[in-house]
């Protein structure tokens, strides 16, 4: 005789409501942490951010930024409409903790700088310190980098480089970490204001030497520049015509200087009279050579040359 197995009529357990259930009042469980996603954003050009990023500022609970006016344009342009906060070198030490606390109750907050990656020469450090300290995930969502942009359109070499990023305003602070750096054997890079560029250059030139350098500057925007040379001409470039916007410093290697145009040891003054000399070519034809080859504005080149131009000597004509 078979036995029949009859079907239980026990009502089976629902494991996915099971595990959403509330716990007892008596012993609540806490929420699991949330993930604070460290996400880059554009350096000028608002087209210049990934996909993945503008995903993961949608999902957000929280934008973290430095200034809510600035990431707003941002999130405006995307339609995103997911709030913000204010996260900057005056009020980190306090915000921080106010969103660890966020973190730890589930929330999931992106950190974001006005431009670029952020920690990087921008605030940050001690949020994703506390984070790591307390066991809350930390997801990088790579995107642009001024340094990075450029450096690999600087012309300098770049299998070795040291990033400094500002230096201290003070000159007495600025010029020990120069003369750290005088023996460093890599393309060096820095940041810098506008305002302080010119004492930059020629605290540079005293320290480093007279080397080869490239001066980025309002890189993927309109006005975006580069202007090579050695300290000494964009030091002279500058007096003439003062630059605006952000300004990314690229210092060549001691004693590994990258292959220079022809003429390029001389002053623009010197390349052009030179140039006259063998070619035969006129003044202004001259100046827009020298000019495309250095990387300069035509007007500007003419006037640094009107500048210089009487401390060269020509030629003699033959007889």
């Amino acid at each position: 005789m078979t036995k029949t197995k009859t079907k239980s009529t026990k009502p089976k357990r629902n494991l996915r409501s099971s595990q959403a259930a509330s716990p007892s009042p008596r012993a609540p469980r806490p929420a699991p942490p949330g993930s604070l996603y460290l996400v880059g954003t554009p350096i000028g050009n608002l087209e210049d951010i990934t996909l993945r990023a503008l995903r993961v500022l949608r999902e957000a609970d929280l934008v973290a930024c430095e200034d809510t006016r600035q990431t707003r344009k941002l999130l405006d342009r995307y339609e995103i409409s997911e709030p913000v906060v204010s996260y900057h070198e005056h009020n980190e030490w306090t915000r921080a903790p106010e969103l660890i606390v966020r973190l730890e109750e589930g929330a999931t907050v992106a950190l974001v700088s006005d431009a670029g990656m952020p920690l990087i020469s921008d605030p940050g450090y001690r949020l994703v310190a506390l984070a790591v300290r307390h066991h809350i995930p930390v997801v990088p969502v790579p995107g642009p980098a001024a340094f990075v942009a450029a450096l690999i359109a600087s012309g300098l070499p770049l299998d070795r480089f040291f990033f400094q990023g500002f230096l201290p305003s003070k000159r007495a602070a600025r010029s020990k970490v120069l003369k750290e750096l005088q023996c460093v054997p890599n393309t060096l890079i820095f940041y810098e204001a506008p305002h302080r560029i010119q004492e930059t250059l020629a605290e540079m030139r005293n320290i480093l030497g007279d080397r080869e350098a490239v001066m980025a500057r309002e890189l993927t925007k309109v006005h975006e520049e580069f202007l090579r040379g050695r300290l000494s001409a964009l030091f002279t470039r500058l007096e003439n015509s003062p630059v605006r916007g952000e300004i990314t410093l690229l210092i060549a290697p001691l004693g590994e200087e990258p292959a220079r145009l022809p003429g390029r040891e001389l002053s623009l003054a010197g390349q052009v009279a030179q140039l006259m000399d063998e070619t035969d070519a006129g003044e202004k034809e001259a100046v827009k050579q020298v000019a495309r080859e250095r990387g300069l504005r035509r007007s500007d080149a003419y006037r640094q040359w009107q500048a210089e131009k009487g401390t060269v000597r020509r030629k003699p004509l033959p007889r």
